[in-house]
């Protein structure tokens, strides 16, 4: 029983001679080993220069001694963690964490729940003069916060929210509001609009149509509306130095200044301070990481 073999022979050209066989590059898009390994080297130098003020700060929390900083090598040989002791112990560190969570907290639910409604109403609903309202609240980041300080304590003064949680969140909230408004009005603007059609045809009203179709589909941008505000309450200074007065409702922006007097400067238990005041801000960011990137991205896209 015989068998036969097929090969498959290189294209000829039409005079005869063989033409020369397709060589194997590299596809569209698809970068080569070179390339790759520059971008690689690139992201990891990047990754280092991003992490490196984070390590030099913990490295400078281990310091016992407030001049450590200035001569950094010594603290290899008398790390230790009593500048953590000290603060967790000797401070009223977990008074400024609970005015801290408390205020961002409450700024980011209460701001993200105005601004949602807000940039809804103004990407669906035609009423007179909702352009010049988004013109508006755009206008209100103009001034600066010298500006605003004085009438915003006379406010407070005379509504007996001066010292308060409620007063600090409210004026947070002027500054997150105006910003998250724009940006949730432009997430929803990429909403097909037929949505809310079908949510009427079911028989929803227009706010059950918001609460029940439109916000699962916008988690991202309330996801970056809620990170905006949580960081902008949690990392201001002038305001709640000047509408907090006791001690014990400072925020960690502000009572890490309790640390910095006139003659002197305790460096390593703010830079110990520094280090746990980093972690509900890390926690929170990875709740809302997934949700980030879409929603900076998709937001920008109309409006």
């Amino acid at each position: 029983m015989s068998t036969t073999t097929v090969e498959t022979s290189a294209p000829v050209n039409k005079d005869g001679s063989m033409a020369a066989s397709p060589r194997k590059g590299t596809k569209r898009g698809e970068s080569t080993p070179a390339a790759r390994l520059v971008s690689h080297g690139i992201l990891i130098v990047a990754s280092l220069i991003a992490l490196f003020p984070v390590a030099w700060l913990v490295f400078l929390s281990l310091g016992p001694d407030k001049d450590d900083y200035l001569h950094p090598g010594r603290i290899w040989g008398k790390m230790t963690f009593d500048n953590y002791t000290f603060v967790l112990q000797e401070t009223k560190f977990f008074d400024w964490l609970q005015t801290t969570m408390i205020v961002t907290l409450g700024t980011t639910l209460i701001g993200v729940v105005i601004s949602a409604t807000t940039g809804y109403a103004v990407s669906r609903m035609r009423f007179p003069g909702y352009r010049k309202f988004m013109w508006v609240l755009l206008v209100t980041q103009m001034f600066p916060v010298a500006v605003l300080m004085v009438p915003m304590y006379q406010i407070l003064s005379e509504l007996q929210l001066i010292d308060s949680y409620l007063g600090l969140i409210l004026v947070y909230c002027t500054t997150t509001v105006p910003y998250c408004a724009w940006l949730m009005k432009g997430y929803f603007d990429t909403i097909p609009f037929e949505i809310d059609e079908a949510g009427r045809v079911d028989g929803l009203t227009p706010f059950g149509t918001f609460a029940r179709l439109i916000l699962p589909l916008a988690k991202p941008g309330l996801a970056v509306a809620a990170f905006y505000s949580f960081l902008t309450a949690f990392g201001e200074v002038a305001f709640a130095a000047t509408f907090m007065l006791s001690d014990t409702k400072y925020t960690f922006a502000v009572g890490l200044q309790t640390f910095v007097s006139e003659h002197d400067a305790q460096r390593n238990l703010m830079a110990a301070t520094a280090v746990l005041i980093a972690i509900p801000v890390s926690a929170f960011f990875y709740f809302v990481q997934k949700n980030l990137v879409t929603g900076l991205t998709a937001g920008g896209t109309k409006g």
